[in-house]
């Protein structure tokens, strides 16, 4: 588990600041990584969860308009696909800060 950690980060070796600044480099990079690791383990369960779309062979006939399919905007499947996709985002901001700090001048190293 360590050095897959380790495989992520800038080597200790290129990396010409100081312990302190390397362990807080490795603190904060770690601190990303779970954050990352919670977002995409959420928005993978938030998935899985949802409904299928397709109504199996009742979507060749139609469908009359029902007391569900008009409230459907304040249903639990309305509810799933907004927090999905606010999973989402976070993930991905977390994953652009991530590989932002990976870049050695933020550190002042360069």
């Amino acid at each position: 588990m360590n050095s897959l950690f380790y495989s992520l980060l800038i080597p200790e070796d290129s990396f010409t600041g100081t312990n302190a600044s390397y362990a807080a480099y490795q603190a904060v990079s770690l601190v990303f990584i779970i954050l990352m690791f919670a977002a995409a383990l959420a928005a993978i369960v938030l998935v899985m969860l949802q409904p299928g779309n397709s109504n199996g062979i009742d979507a060749l006939g139609g469908s009359s308009e029902t007391f569900y399919g008009k409230n459907k905007g304040k249903s639990t499947e309305s509810l799933l696909k907004r927090w999905t996709v606010v999973c989402l985002v976070v993930l991905a901001v977390f994953s652009v800060v991530f590989f932002i700090l990976q870049i050695p001048a933020v550190w002042g190293l360069l």
